[in-house]
């Protein structure tokens, strides 16, 4: 009687339905796809390939033209040291001068002053340099002593009379003084621009040799500027305005 107690009560025990076992994932929802997402990288895997394509045709359309490397006053020429090349995209509305015209180049003047670090075109260059209204350009050969260290291209300067002192000194000596007044130096230009001086870097020049100096002045002071500088009795200073 027992036994069968005991049989009936394990059989209700296995009919019970049997929970989920340990470690079981529940299932999970499949994914939502996003096309909108898909669409859009595929849109930039094609923008920027054909950006590199526009990279690549524009670099084919690059040409070698003549870059200043160093200032070039008004009347100066190009040469192997103040230029280089460079590549610039082609444009059929902009002059380049091209670096297989170096040469050409080479025989023109600067019409203006050219500052460095620009690309060369061809309106820079003439036949000779463009003096403006009412102005005249003079050159000076000066010696050691008649010009400020570190003379510089677009430097403002005045231009004295020198070297009339000792004759005066004898004229003095003669006439009792008389002369003094009149043999001393005296201002010739008081503002003038420096348009051109050779580049005395690396020792180009010796102290023998005189720096040639090429200055901007007015009309009016050309002729007594170009009178002194002939007999060596010019001295240039710097001035206010550089």
């Amino acid at each position: 009687m027992k036994i069968q107690e005991r049989t009936g009560a394990g059989a209700g025990r296995s009919a019970a339905p049997a929970g989920p076992s340990v470690g079981e994932r529940l299932p999970t929802p499949p994914r939502e796809r996003k096309p909108a997402l898909a669409a859009l990288a595929v849109l930039l895997i094609l923008v920027g390939a054909l950006g590199a394509t526009m990279l690549v045709l524009q670099a084919g359309d690059r040409i070698e033209v003549v870059k200043i490397t160093e200032e070039i006053p008004a009347g100066q020429a190009v040469n192997d040291s103040n230029t280089t090349s460079v590549m610039v995209a082609e444009d059929p509305g902009i002059n380049y001068v091209k670096w297989s015209q170096l040469d050409a180049l080479k025989k023109l003047k600067a019409v203006t002053t050219i500052p460095g670090g620009v690309v060369a075109v061809g309106e820079m260059f003439g036949e000779e340099a463009k003096v403006p209204e009412g102005k005249a350009l003079v050159g000076l050969s000066l010696k050691e002593g008649q010009y400020p260290a570190g003379l510089k291209s677009g430097a403002t300067v005045a231009a004295y009379r020198v070297g009339g002192t000792s004759r005066s000194g004898s004229s003095d000596d003669a006439d009792g003084g008389s002369a003094g007044s009149s043999g001393g130096d005296s201002v010739i230009v008081d503002k003038a621009v420096v348009d051109y001086v050779q580049n005395t870097k690396g020792d180009d020049l010796v102290s023998s040799t005189n720096l040639p100096v090429t200055l901007l002045v007015d009309d009016a002071q050309a002729a007594a500027l170009t009178q002194a500088a002939t007999n060596g009795e010019v001295a240039l200073v710097l001035v206010p305005g550089n």
